[in-house]
């Protein structure tokens, strides 16, 4: 991998900080967290603003809608927009970095055609139905039932942890239509409109006091046919190319995200005197070196992508293993430097804090990546 970047990808930094400079300080003010339906209008804005700049779907392949940038100029608008502080994609994150790439490299012409223009500029979001109360981390359990009835399936069952669900426009659901097949047979991947009868959604209260996950209940809910991407009882072959955009390139960019805390920690520390001690000057050193290589991890896995078809390998299960505690990591130093400060939610970092509990957990447990890495990359035999 040529991590040295060419003239033409300088000029690509170039222009894209020049834009940035210019169009950034027009947005209008962030909406309050908790006020999900003003943060899908202001997320979908900014979609718009990129779509229209010729920045939307920049990694994408030309024939889902997309730009064809190479890896390298995404991971340059990744660390440009970050570090200018820009808008994340927020409540389109499912569309745009999960259910938008796995449409884009399983779906039908006609599928592409229906459900990637619309998320490309701005239109819809998506959420994903995959866990349900008793199939979090052994997704294969899922008990979502789906039965044929001429061209619709009739869905019933419950979904949780579904990420924007009570501002999405469509869903990525995963329901069981072969009862008599092994469990990872059995499955189906469905595109389910959100506002079809017999959808229910009840907002889940996090621990930092937000509300981005609901219940979903699905009562007798029709889904045209038309809807499944792949063939029938083949979803969890479909699953697995969206939990490895999941966790291979969805998250890249967060590492930006976490260096640029990583220095702002510093400098709160150099400013509250707590620079002073010796070990927690380590720690951040420590830190420090941990992100830079999750960077090129990330560079790594965004490359391995682009030769392989745009579909990321096992490789991100390494990357969302290391970078999921990483992150811990970082806000227990942020606490540290804040002291008695931690226990204040109006500080920064502290919400932040809150949140990165659930990392380990969400896009597949710690546990389920540790059996990933050492099945599929060491050749471990299964416990």
């Amino acid at each position: 991998m040529d991590l040295a970047h060419s003239p033409e990808e300088e000029e690509f930094r170039a222009r894209l900080r020049e834009w940035l400079a210019k169009v950034l300080p027009t947005l209008p003010p962030k909406p309050s967290p908790g006020n999900w339906p003003a943060r899908r209008a202001y997320d979908l804005g900014w979609q718009r603003m990129l779509y229209d700049a010729g920045y939307a779907g920049l990694h994408w392949p030309v024939d889902a809608g997309g730009q064809g940038a190479t890896p390298t100029q995404h991971l340059i608008f990744l660390e440009e927009t970050e570090k200018a502080g820009a808008p994340y994609v927020g409540a389109n994150f499912v569309g745009l970095l999960h259910a938008g790439p796995t449409i884009a490299a399983e779906g039908t012409p006609e599928q592409r055609a229906r459900w990637l223009p619309p998320v490309l500029r701005g239109e819809e979001v998506w959420c994903q139905g995959f866990s349900e109360p008793d199939a979090g981390s052994d997704l294969a359990s899922l008990r979502t039932r789906a039965r044929r009835d001429g061209d619709a399936y009739v869905v019933s069952g419950s979904k949780i942890w579904t990420s924007h669900a009570e501002v999405a426009d469509w869903c990525e659901l995963l329901v069981r239509t072969g009862p008599d097949a092994p469990r990872h047979r059995g499955i189906t991947w469905l595109a389910l409109p959100m506002d079809a009868p017999g959808v229910t959604v009840r907002p889940l209260r996090t621990l930092a006091g937000s509300a981005e996950f609901a219940e979903v209940f699905l009562d007798e809910v029709w889904v045209p046919v038309a809807n499944r991407v792949g063939a029938e009882n083949d979803g969890w072959r479909v699953t697995m190319v969206t939990l490895s955009f999941e966790r291979g390139t969805a998250f890249v960019g967060e590492v930006v995200a976490c260096r640029r805390v990583l220095g702002d920690i510093a400098r709160e520390a150099r400013g509250n005197g707590r620079w002073d001690d010796a070990s927690l000057r380590r720690r951040l050193g420590r830190l420090n070196a941990e992100f830079r290589a999750l960077w090129r991890l990330t560079q790594w896995n965004v490359s391995e992508a682009e030769r392989t078809g745009g579909v990321p390998g096992v490789g991100g299960s390494v990357f969302k293993l290391r970078y999921s505690h990483a992150r811990q990591e970082l806000y227990e130093a942020a606490a540290e430097v804040l002291g008695p400060q931690a226990l204040d939610l109006d500080r920064p970092w502290v919400l932040d804090r809150l949140s990165s509990l659930s990392y380990t957990i969400a896009a597949g447990t710690s546990q389920i990546q540790q059996n990933i890495v050492a099945e599929r990359i060491l050749g471990l035999p299964k416990g």
